[in-house]
């Protein structure tokens, strides 16, 4: 057995409305054998110049032109919450249609499987702008003052319809099951079922490892560091395996 000394780049795909710093405390909070690299979507952030994607095909082309050329090099996983999980099953079906090392793991919280049809039910994209911004609200994760503040919203309505609008308009194509295991971690206050969260099982050959933490669609600023020990506890599992 040798030392450990080789690193695991973690890529991580943020939710609606979101960006690279979505994730500024899961940077903060992991181990030093992990890398994050927050992926930055089009139209915000560093790249508020550019345009706005609004459909979910295109984003996971952009994230995969990000990291297609660095995945070959250090072990990796993939993690993505809400909208961004979702955009992490499809950039993993991409990378292996493409031949690529496969993530030694794929993290998924906040959403339900890739095959359920309750994603499409709601078209809060196209909500006037008053329910629109109350669903946003209900969801918990944009603060108040962004909310009552018209300048803001002019900045942050048009990235959070288009995110919306390209996970509620995802259409489900069937795939070979991902020969990658899956931690999938769901609130227990989030609007999912049991059954559409458990269809992720239909996406993997491993058995998916399911977990729960208490609270809305934004758990994961509550529990940041559980979930950052719990990537860090299957991931350092990978590396042992490869020592051995």
């Amino acid at each position: 057995m040798v030392s450990m000394k080789k690193n695991i780049n973690l890529f991580c795909l943020h939710f609606a409305g979101g960006n690279k710093y979505s994730y500024r405390q899961y940077v903060e909070k992991a181990p030093p054998f992990l890398n994050l690299i927050a992926l930055e979507s089009p139209g915000r952030g560093a790249r508020m110049r550019e345009p706005l994607i609004a459909d979910i095909h295109a984003l996971v082309n952009d994230m995969y032109r990000q990291i297609s050329n660095v995945v070959e090099d250090v072990p990796y996983a993939i993690y993505g919450h809400s909208m961004g999980g979702l955009v992490a099953y499809l950039l993993s079906v991409k990378l292996k249609k493409n031949h690529h090392k496969p993530p030694l793991q794929l993290f998924i919280t906040g959403t339900s499987g890739p095959s359920s049809t309750s994603r499409s039910e709601k078209k809060r994209h196209l909500l006037e702008k008053i329910e629109f911004l109350q669903e946003v609200k209900d969801l918990g994760g944009m603060p108040d003052e962004i909310l009552e503040n018209d300048e803001l919203l002019q900045y942050f309505e048009p990235i959070l319809r288009s995110d919306f609008m390209l996970s509620e308009n995802y259409v489900y194509e069937d795939h070979a099951p991902l020969n990658i295991p899956i931690t999938v971690i769901t609130g227990t206050g989030e609007d999912l079922t049991l059954e559409d969260i458990n269809l992720w099982q239909k996406e993997s050959t491993f058995p998916v490892d399911f977990k729960r933490l208490p609270g809305n669609h934004f758990f994961i600023y509550k529990y940041a560091q559980e979930i950052v020990d719990i990537i860090s506890r299957k991931l350092y599992n990978h590396i042992k395996v490869e020592q051995l």
